[in-house]
């Protein structure tokens, strides 16, 4: 693997990871607290460990199939590059909590993340010479459906469990 082809798997993979995963939290504990403290403290947590162990698990992967004669940087730049913006597309959605009503602030993340999953999923489509509303379709799809599945399981932990 080329260093930009592994710089570009671990920019797709923190890409997406750190947008999907940080609404889905951020919807699930907003549905099950509607606290800005746990909101944030969500946010920095997977900017901080889920980054490293999404990180470690592209290193691990990228080890598994590295060939013998295959070097050992394109690992390393995978992993870094998946750990550097995991953190970057991860941590941008405290902003938004930290300046605005929490519900605002859920909004504005949900439209966000959502404009750059569309953009990047098109631009990665148009490069990939695929259709590319079939993949933007697609990447929104998962997206919505991973901040609906949070919502809901953050509403039945809020009406089951007494949340705030």
């Amino acid at each position: 693997m080329a260093v930009k082809k592994a710089w570009m798997k671990g920019f797709g993979f923190g890409l997406t990871s750190g947008i999907i995963t940080t609404l889905g939290m951020m919807v699930g504990l907003n549905a099950g607290t509607h606290s800005k403290v746990a909101v944030i403290g969500g946010i920095l947590l997977i900017a901080i460990g889920d980054s490293l162990a999404d990180a470690m698990a592209v290193h691990v992967s990228e080890e598994s199939i590295r060939g013998k004669n295959d070097g050992l940087k394109d690992v390393w730049v995978a992993t870094f590059s998946t750990l550097i913006f995991k953190v970057i597309f991860a941590s941008i959605f405290v902003i938004p909590v930290l300046t605005l009503p929490l519900d605002t602030a859920i909004f504005v993340s949900i439209a966000f993340g959502v404009f750059l999953i569309s953009v990047f999923s098109y631009l990665f489509a148009v490069k990939q010479k695929v259709s590319a509303w079939h993949v933007v379709f697609e990447h929104l799809a998962i997206t919505c459906l991973v901040i609906l599945l949070t919502y809901l399981v953050g509403t039945f932990v809020n009406s089951y469990f007494g949340g705030a």
